[in-house]
């Protein structure tokens, strides 16, 4: 390897005026003496392995197949468990936590402990863990692995360390939270009913403590037994039996009575004075049939029996409709407030649903403000001090998944207003109607990193919506929703082609292409169109222009090489391409979707001002589209499928060029094949949404072409260059494009706007586009473009290309200064076109002109030399897989390849002489969804869509996970821990608690002893690096909670002096007036009295 000279800027200067091309890209000449030979290119590359790690920053978008919710009361911290084994962490926006089980089992059930920092989980492999909530990303301190029962409900009671376990088998065991070992205290099911019960009552399902005595426990037996059990006595107190199954009780808080709800619909009321039966039966759903019968309906899966201070009871439960009534309706919550009885629809099945209370204690009048339910596919949470019940606006992105995401685009620092300004346009598309209170989850605190920069996610959708996240300082929030069906006239009843090419979603988005600072937005559709928007603050009624393309070639096309050098396929720059061809029924030269005729009144934002549509050829849909580019600067946009080349100058409103992908080699193709026609074999359009597990996809962005042949087994192919194997496979796709300033020709003297095509046989061609540089010419003059017979070649299809300077600094594509189409016009400055251009010649000096160009194939990596097309550096990326995404980045002021491969392997390779400084095998397993919609961007990071419903952000930067703690939410913040309300003088001396219940006398080894080994497995957690920092985080976070609570322990001992003051006042003024009131009555008889 040669000596490299240092890197000259991070990006070349900008030069604001018109685009420097010559009149003609073609006009061929020789070099000049500035032109750079492969000896003087000495790049000193300051990259390094060191500056490379891959770490998961942040999750963002709904928990994917959600199991349990759990809520601290105190901390106001929300947690959400999945089926895969996740934990969803939620606070105050910013404070967004994911971890992640390394087991994978399901989260059954999740319990904090209130204001301790602390979580427990019970998973479906019968495991309980304990997690430190005490540090930015949870760890687990301990694990506890039953062997011989399976774990069905836990319970822990508020500032208690001994967590109840009910299992399966219809024990209940007790566990020490702090030591995480179980105690020798069982209570055995044999002994929990009666001995003349031969019937197991079956698993247990609930698990409570009295709110009046903590030493009673109240367990539910799924048969539909209830037992309370004396802890300090080890026997029964009361056993009830009811004909139904139980699904989940709910105590008053008093601890006189208590409701249960069960399968067959109805809601049965326990009071404890009597327990032989229940004083009260509903059936809040079902009637009375005319014969006298009660309409069968659904379980109440789960109640709540909230008492409030002001009004009546809150009773809310899920499910419970009838059946008949359940039919055509949506899973339901309903609440019950004294006689008025409120049904609340759902989109989604109900996972679980709790009601926040503000108090944490169990025995104090409850007062409910909201109600959080988890459903299946979403998240609301209820407001229930209002009397309409309206829902909050929910601060967290959950609805990524809306409609299904069928593509990603990421990009990092963007031009600073350009979040403002969707922030405002978006703002107007908020839904109305939410509460006007605070989100009710706003425990842990965030704050600003100082590394931020704008960042800009897009998704695309499968119902043709585009969204744009703000995605700045890993959080993630929606600024602008764009809706591409709009331009569309909504297909009739048997009418249009768009029913056969797609079932579903024929406006389902593949790809799309965005300009931030000329703010042109551009998306690939399905149905094979190409849709253009521009940016305008203002709202205008446009007619949307409206091309068609016929870009399939039948068999009389059938040409020689020669033939179609001299007669290129080009269309007449000065009209659009007719929509059909001689011979061709009306019925084939039809695209598969109808654009508005008329003009349409578009609101502010993103307008729609072009679409291009392919048209149906014999019969047979047009392919869809697998490339796309758009520059503002030239005024062009490019697309391909696996037929060939379109160019569109949008400003003209014109095909500039239509042309299959062997006519774009002229005579320059190396394997001198003849044109064939496309194999009449009908396209598969199912995947898009539904990535299933069958498919293969080109890349990220692209979707397959399944008539290509090239790519039917590309996850286990190796390519073959040989003539016979290429006569075989006709069908080359244009697999990627790029605008951009370059050498046409090897003799070319200057630079001038090219075209780089890349296809799915590994070559590279270049099409130098001529442009007037003058704007009223522009305008009108036409642009003319061809091949220029370069022709280079790499192993694999073509994925990126990308431009450096002689100094291996990254050049910019030219681009146009945004300016608002719809904005008043002034007539003493008339608006022109600013255009910014990169040119390779204006970025440098010392190098003399030239650039290096960067390809990237699924294979291999190649840096070239222009004009002389001499290649510098080649690097195998990888022989036995392939590559899905490929892009050059900027990291720490310098760039690199970034690759992501087919078997998991996330790499980065050194500009411009491809040393590998970064090979991690990132995913075991690669997932079609994760292939489709990973992508790199500027500043190190990356993302992919984790699950259908979540964004996975990950960095591959060090400096970046050096200070993402910096960057995360606190879960935990020290708080101290409301007193217990004061109960009175008279109702603690006669209602209150009887005495006190001390856990540890009961279950602690020296009373309970130990139990058996055989039972239970305790697994202590990693003592890493990072648990010592937890460990030393919590500490920091105790002796804070004790400085708080020295100083209100303070103030408290200073006012229980003052009411032990008032108290023994008090006493002596009772004692004064009873002595009275006995001398008064001293002597009299009872009958005088």
């Amino acid at each position: 390897m040669k000596k490299f000279r240092k890197v000259l800027d991070g990006l070349s200067s900008s030069s604001p005026g018109g685009v420097a091309s010559p009149s003609c890209g073609s006009a061929a000449g020789t070099p000049t003496a500035h032109a750079p030979t492969p000896q003087d290119i000495h790049v000193q590359e300051t990259l390094v392995s060191e500056n490379f790690q891959i770490c998961k920053t942040v999750r963002h978008g709904f928990p994917y197949q959600p199991t349990c919710l759990a809520f601290d009361p105190v901390q106001k911290i929300l947690a959400i468990g999945s089926r895969t084994g996740g934990i969803r962490i939620l606070g105050r926006p910013g404070v967004d936590c994911y971890s992640q089980h390394e087991s994978g089992a399901a989260v059954l059930q999740l319990q904090f402990l209130i204001n301790e920092g602390a979580l427990v989980t019970a998973c479906a492999d019968d495991t309980l863990h304990l997690w430190n909530l005490r540090q930015r990303r949870p760890a687990i301190l301990h694990s506890l692995k039953f062997n011989r029962e399976r774990i069905t409900f836990c319970h822990l009671p508020f500032q208690s360390k001994w967590l109840y376990v009910g299992t399966e088998r219809g024990n209940t065991h007790i566990v020490n939270i702090e030591s995480f070992v179980l105690s020798g205290y069982v209570i055995m099911w044999n002994k929990a009913i009666e001995l003349a019960t031969k019937a197991h009552p079956g698993p247990v399902v609930h698990l409570s403590d009295s709110p009046k005595d903590e030493g009673k426990l109240l367990i539910g037996f799924e048969s539909g037994t209830v037992v309370q059990w004396d802890l300090r006595s080890k026997k029964v107190d009361f056993r009830i039996y009811y004909d139904e199954a139980i699904h989940s009780v709910s105590w008053h808080h008093e601890g006189k009575q208590f409701m249960c709800s069960h399968s067959d619909g109805s809601l049965t009321m326990w009071n404890l004075r009597n327990t032989a039966r229940p004083i009260q039966i509903t059936y809040p759903h079902g009637k009375i049939l005319k014969d006298g019968r009660k309409e069968s309906c659904k379980p109440i899966l789960k109640v709540e029996y909230k008492t409030s201070r002001n009004s009546e009871p809150y009773v809310i439960f899920s499910g419970g409709l009838s059946y008949d009534k359940s039919g055509g309706r949506r899973p339901t919550l309903t609440i019950m407030h004294g006689k008025a009885i409120t049904v609340l629809e759902m989109d989604h099945p109900i996972v679980e649903f709790l009601v926040l209370c503000d108090t944490p204690y169990s025995n104090e009048v409850q007062d409910p403000y909201a109600v959080v339910v988890l459903l299946e596919k979403d998240f609301i949470v209820v407001d229930l001090t209002q009397s309409n019940f309206p829902i909050f606006e929910n601060p967290y992105p959950m609805d990524i998944h809306e409609s299904p995401v069928t593509c990603t685009a990421y990009f990092a620092e963007c031009p600073p207003d350009i979040i403002p300004i969707l922030y405002s346009i978006g703002a107007k598309q908020k839904k109305t109607g939410y509460s006007h209170k605070e989100w009710p989850v706003s425990g842990g605190t965030w704050t600003l990193g100082s590394q931020t920069y704008p960042e800009i996610i897009v998704t695309g959708h499968a119902d043709g919506t585009v969204k744009f996240w703000d995605a700045s300082a890993i959080t993630l929030q929606m600024l602008y929703k764009l809706k591409t069906s709009k331009v569309f006239e909504k297909p009739k009843a048997g009418e249009g082609r768009a029913g056969e090419l797609v079932e579903e979603d024929p406006y389902a988005i593949q790809m799309v292409s965005w300009c931030p600072h000329s703010r042109l937005f551009c998306v690939v559709g399905i149905s094979a169109h190409v849709i253009l928007y521009r940016f305008s603050k203002h709202d205008a009624n446009t007619q949307i222009v409206s091309l068609e393309v016929r870009l399939q070639f039948d068999s009389e096309d059938v040409i020689s090489p020669s033939e179609a050098e001299n007669n290129p396929c080009f269309s007449d720059p000065s009209s659009p391409q007719p929509p059909g061809s001689p011979g061709s029924g009306t019925q084939d030269s039809l695209p598969c979707l109808k654009v508005k005729s008329r003009p349409v009144r578009m609101p502010p934002g993103y307008q729609a001002e072009m679409v291009v549509q392919l048209q149906w050829v014999d019969g047979e849909p047009p392919q869809q589209i697998t490339s796309l580019d758009i520059n503002s600067a030239y005024g062009l946009l490019a697309f391909g499928n696996c037929n060939g080349l379109t160019v569109v100058d949008f400003l003209q409103k014109t095909i500039l060029m239509c042309m299959g992908t062997l006519d774009l080699y002229g005579a320059a193709d190396p394997y001198q094949r003849l044109t064939r026609s496309p194999r009449k074999n009908r396209q598969s359009t199912s995947g898009l949404t539904e990535l299933s597990d069958n498919q293969v996809s080109m890349d990220m962005e692209r979707s397959k072409s399944p008539t290509s042949e090239s790519r039917e087994n590309s996850f286990s192919r190796s390519r073959s260059s040989s003539v016979s194997s290429i006569d075989r496979d006709t069908k080359e796709s244009v697999t990627t494009l790029q605008f951009g300033e370059s050498y046409g020709r090897k003799g070319d003297a200057l630079p001038t706007a090219c075209l780089w095509v890349g296809t799915s046989l590994g070559v590279v061609l270049l099409l130098p586009i001529s442009i007037p540089t003058e704007e009223e010419e522009r305008m009108e003059e036409p642009i003319t473009m061809g091949p220029s017979g370069t022709v280079l070649m790499l192993k694999g299809s073509v994925l990126r290309f990308a431009f450096l300077d002689c100094g291996g600094a990254l050049i910019q594509s030219p681009y146009e200064v945004w300016r608002d189409p719809n904005g008043p016009e002034d007539p003493d400055r008339p608006r022109r076109r600013k255009l910014i251009n990169f040119s390779p010649s204006s970025s440098q000096e010392a190098c003399g002109d030239g650039h290096l160009a960067v390809v990237c194939s699924e294979k291999q990596a190649k840096v070239i030399l222009m004009p002389t097309q001499a290649v510098l550096f080649t690097h195998n990326i990888t022989e036995s897989s392939f590559l899905l995404r490929a892009d050059v980045v900027s990291v720490c002021n310098s760039v690199c390849l970034a690759c992501f491969c087919a078997n998991g392997h996330i790499m980065t390779l050194s500009l411009p002489s491809l040393r590998p400084l970064m090979d991690i095998n990132y995913l075991p397993l690669t997932d079609l969804r994760i292939a489709r919609t990973f992508v790199f961007t500027n500043g190190g990071q990356a993302l992919y869509l984790s699950s259908p419903t979540e964004i996975q952000r990950l960095t591959y930067s060090q400096e970046m996970t050096d200070n993402l703690q910096d960057m995360l939410g606190e879960l935990f913040t020290p708080i101290e821990t409301p007193e217990a309300q004061n109960k009175g003088f008279l109702k603690g001396f006669f209602g209150g608690n009887a005495q006190t219940f001390d856990r540890e006398e009961l279950f602690g080894e020296a009373a309970a002893g130990k139990a058996s080994r055989s039972l239970a497995q305790h697994i202590p957690g990693p003592m890493g690096l990072e648990n010592m920092k937890a460990a030393a985080g919590g500490v920091v976070g105790d002796l804070a909670r004790a400085r708080i609570a020295l100083d209100q322990r303070g103030e408290r001992l200073g006012e229980l002096e003052e009411r032990t003051a008032l108290m023994m006042n008090s006493a002596e003024t009772f004692s004064t007036h009873a002595h009275q009131v006995m001398l008064k009555h001293k002597d009299k008889k009872w009958y005088q009295l």
